[in-house]
């Protein structure tokens, strides 16, 4: 019986090991890269673990995505935790509310060199929210908590149809 609860615990933990390899680290190039060849309507939320207004945000935004996925929308959640974050807690927290989008951590230190990158408005205020269509030449950028309906009638905006 020790050899078996031994044997999951193992299993369990490199799993645990394993999933933490999943979140990739990207410099603010990298990021920049992602959107410039982005062929679909696009939705990145910046957020952190420790920013109420971001983990409220995130499932509504997740869900209004969802409804929208004909409409070839993706959403990426760059997570501007802090190193000591990196990977295992924003995993584990990213994982226990459920969140399904594609996450990334930016691995940025000085937000002075980072946010203007984003966006030139961008104080470095979180939540911020960047919404891009290259095929439409559309781009805004939201630097608050939106509501549901906020934050629908900025998606329809980079919308092809």
């Amino acid at each position: 019986m020790r050899k078996i609860f031994l044997i999951v615990i193992l299993l369990t933990l490199s799993l645990v090991k394993s999933n933490a390899q999943d979140l990739p680290k990207w410099k603010i190039t990298e990021l920049e890269d992602y959107i410039a060849k982005s062929e679909t309507p696009l939705v990145i939320s910046f957020w952190a673990t420790y920013c109420l207004p971001c983990i409220k945000e995130i499932p509504i935004f997740e869900k209004v995505i969802k409804e929208n996925e004909a409409k070839g929308v993706k959403m990426l959640l760059v997570s501007l935790d802090f190193k000591e974050s990196y990977p295992e807690k924003i995993i584990s927290f990213a994982t226990k509310r459920n969140f399904k989008s594609y996450i990334v951590w930016l691995d940025e230190t000085d937000a002075d060199y980072f946010c203007p990158r984003v966006d030139s408005s961008w104080s470095g205020v979180m939540p911020a929210t960047l919404f891009v269509n290259n095929k439409k030449s559309v781009r805004s950028f939201i630097e608050e908590e939106m509501p549901k309906e906020k934050f629908e009638s900025e998606l329809k905006k980079i919308f092809n149809d």
